[in-house]
């Protein structure tokens, strides 16, 4: 019997794909770094042996799936090419995996997550479906009909994948460590669109997007009346949205979302999108909408005393923007403080003004270290150029995160995409302690 070894195994695709060939019966192993990531906790549920990296790993009988953070000169690539075992790049063996599904690529620059989690739910509410989540959350199905996965824009490795259907949210400048401008960034999604197979659903209130192509319909979705399937009438409570959708200017369904922000709308709306093209039963879609438990690190909330502790992903000032938005309507009245910490220093540089902006909506900022890439150089770029453009913000460090201790009935929002859930857990620990400001 084959043995599946992941070179790379915590990161978040390839912990993902590790427990999809788990559950559907086959024999998996992996290796990385000994530090903890999150995305070892499910392979650890599923008895997935986790070995530090070492050639000696590598030995007769495997095939070895490589990460993609992984340079071909890694010892064990090295070894297993010279034992002359197979070696397949991550989103190469996925891309040749998906087609024995109907399969839904989600991609964009931003809610790619979220709406995977909610598609693959939704999906699994009508048929067996096996899902690819890029927050390290993955599951098999044996049956599994659909094949639901994210698909990631960074170095073009979408491009590896050719599904039948592809969600498109959005297209915007992010990556400035490998794409130019938006318009290279909108270079990859078009090729990308050609190779959808049977229908491309792509957010219509997006400029970028309302030039995609493709060989394929098109179906647009958005706020916008122009647009194939409509959200209107939206009615915004603490509790989430309820809107009434339009399909192709007809009535077709109100439905609810337990989530605050207009992008939980739009990413139902992608979703409902789909499975109205799947002639999957609207009372079927609003009964799994209702079910949805969100995906890890997007809005995840934590209530300690008269405080609400919420970590997020965000990373870009669209993002910001949409995660102050959903902790205004869930938290009207509360104040919102915002623990950003920067993620790489490229990023940094191209959207100084643009984090400060979006950064300047919530009442109170504190900034944490920029968490740098191996990839990159920092040059003269520190926090501080970031602080002297966000007026009243605060530096913090892991030492003195008491400070956050007098916003004491507030929103505490912990955002970035680097290592900011340290600052998170040490000020977690402070509130549980009993400490006061």
């Amino acid at each position: 019997m084959t043995v599946f070894h992941f070179t790379g195994i915590k990161g978040s695709g390839m912990s993902s794909l590790a427990q999809i060939l788990h559950d559907t019966g086959k024999k998996v192993q992996g290796s990385d770094v000994e530090k903890y990531f999150f995305t070892e906790e499910p392979l650890k549920e599923r008895g997935i042996l986790i070995l530090p990296f070492s050639a000696e790993n590598i030995h007769e009988g495997l095939t070895v799936i490589a990460g993609n953070a992984f340079p071909d000169e890694h010892p064990e690539l090295v070894r297993a090419r010279e034992l002359g075992l197979e070696v397949i790049r991550y989103h190469e063996f996925l891309g040749d995996y998906m087609d024995q599904f109907i399969s839904v690529a989600v991609t964009g620059s931003h809610g790619k997550t979220s709406t995977t989690g909610l598609l693959a739910h939704v999906l699994a509410g009508y048929g067996p479906t096996t899902y690819l989540i890029g927050d390290g959350t993955g599951k098999g199905d044996p049956d599994g009909r659909y094949f639901v996965l994210e698909a990631c824009e960074y170095k073009r490795h979408f491009l590896a994948y050719d599904p039948d259907y592809a969600i498109m949210t959005n297209i915007d400048f992010d990556h400035p460590d490998y794409f130019a401008d938006v318009d290279d960034v909108f270079d990859a999604f078009q090729e990308m669109a050609w190779k959808v197979k049977k229908c491309l659903i792509a957010c219509g209130d997006d400029d970028q997007l309302q030039r995609i192509q493709a060989s394929v319909p098109v179906i647009y979705y958005g706020f916008s009346a122009e647009n194939d399937f409509v959200a209107h009438n939206l009615r915004r409570t603490e509790s989430g949205t309820t809107f009434d959708v339009r399909v192709r200017n007809e009535s077709y369904y109100t439905f609810h979302v337990p989530q605050t922000g207009d992008h939980a709308v739009l990413n139902a709306l992608s979703v409902i999108s789909l499975c109205h093209y799947e002639d999957i039963p609207a009372e079927i879609i609003q009964e799994r909408l209702d079910t949805f438990g969100g995906v890890k690190r997007r809005f995840t909330e934590t209530k300690v005393g008269e405080r609400v502790i919420i970590d997020d992903y965000a990373h870009h000032p669209t993002e910001i923007r949409a995660t102050l938005q959903s902790a205004r309507q869930k938290y009207p009245g509360r104040e919102i403080v915002a623990i950003f910490q920067p993620h790489t220093f490229t990023r940094t540089a191209k959207f100084l003004e643009e984090f400060a902006e979006s950064l300047g909506e919530a009442d109170q900022v504190y900034l944490c270290e920029i968490f740098g890439s191996a990839r990159e150089q920092n040059g003269d770029l520190t926090i501080d150029d970031l602080s002297s453009k966000i007026e009243g913000s605060r530096i913090l460090s892991v030492g003195d995160v008491e400070r956050l201790l007098e916003h004491d009935d507030a929103v505490l929002l912990f955002m970035g995409a680097g290592d900011v859930q340290k600052y998170e857990k040490a000020f977690t620990s402070l509130v549980k302690e009993g400490k006061t400001a």
